[in-house]
């Protein structure tokens, strides 16, 4: 097939999928049971992409966490890493990108593992230079630093997805209470608490939003002023934890460590499973392992024949 379509345009982008689902089908010699698993994988791999260059590693990296996040099994997560690959593979054949973009990621291990997540000091030393008075003299453009401070605060306070705090609106900020609602996956709506830091970082956020924020009830907007899109929240964490104490970490990271620091302060499954959002207990699972060395030494303390 020829190879002069324009690349970084959206058309490109599923015309490719579609010369992959035929290069699946006429040269690799998929079945059509396959063909259809991978399609389906890669349509939500690439949901809200606008550009081929926007499939990259850490684009897929996620991907692999939201199905984890889901309850995807192993052999899901495998066949979804395998797609992706394969599908990097074919753009690099067919000259889309120069080489394949996600070569390097890696298929779930047998045993599902956290990613790496921040400890708490290195969370809490993070944040704190976040704040505006620390910020504000790294960057001209207070609004935004404001924003990213509040968002960053807000994801690790609250382990909520990205795609969750995207769609908050500026009413679902609870101020009184101190809960802000969201609406997670299936579309299912639940509210989580939030301490005084974020109350501080909202307000502060909420005090200069409308100098940028045009004619929208998103409670997070670009700097173009419209409802902020979760890859623009993906660059700001990235850039926030690369620059931090600790590993340079995705949402879905904070998220993890958000859940990880939840458990260690004593917290049981169910209240992490409420509130994540995860429908099966079995997804929240994967936490246990973080609270092992707390349970020993609570065992070590508390059992008579420790």
């Amino acid at each position: 097939m020829s190879n002069s379509r324009p690349t970084g345009t959206v058309a490109s982008l599923w015309s490719a999928l579609d010369d992959y689902e035929q290069h699946l089908r006429h040269v690799v010699g998929r079945s059509e049971n396959t063909i259809r698993a991978y399609r389906r994988d890669l349509h939500s791999a690439l949901e809200g992409l606008e550009r081929i260059d926007e499939f990259d590693l850490d684009r897929a990296r996620d991907v692999l966490g939201w199905a984890v996040d889901n309850g995807a099994s192993r052999a899901s997560l495998s066949r979804l890493a395998s797609s992706m690959r394969g599908f990097g593979a074919f753009l690099a054949h067919r000259g889309f990108v120069q080489a394949n973009p996600v070569a390097a990621l890696k298929a779930p291990k047998p045993q599902r593992t956290l990613p790496r997540v921040l400890r708490a000091d290195q969370a809490s030393d993070m944040l704190d230079d976040l704040r505006p008075e620390e910020a504000s003299a790294k960057s001209e453009n207070k609004p935004v630093t404001i924003r990213d401070w509040a968002m960053v605060e807000l994801l690790y306070a609250t382990g909520i997805r990205v795609s969750e705090l995207t769609g908050c609106d500026v009413d679902d900020v609870d101020f009184f209470n101190n809960l802000l609602r969201v609406t997670g996956k299936g579309n299912k709506t639940r509210v989580v608490p939030f301490g005084a830091t974020v109350v501080t970082a909202l307000q502060q956020w909420l005090a200069v939003r409308d100098e940028i924020a045009q004619a929208t009830s998103a409670l997070f907007v670009g700097v173009r002023g419209k409802r902020i899109d979760p890859r623009q929240v993906r660059t700001v964490v990235n850039r926030v934890t690369q620059a931090g104490p600790g590993p340079r970490l995705s949402p879905h990271g904070l998220r993890h460590s958000a859940a990880t620091a939840i458990l260690e302060g004593g917290a049981d499954l169910r209240v992490v499973q409420e509130l994540l959002g995860h429908a099966n207990m079995s997804t929240t699972q994967i936490y246990t392992h973080v609270g092992t060395e707390r349970l020993k030494a609570v065992f070590n303390q508390a059992h008579p024949r420790a």
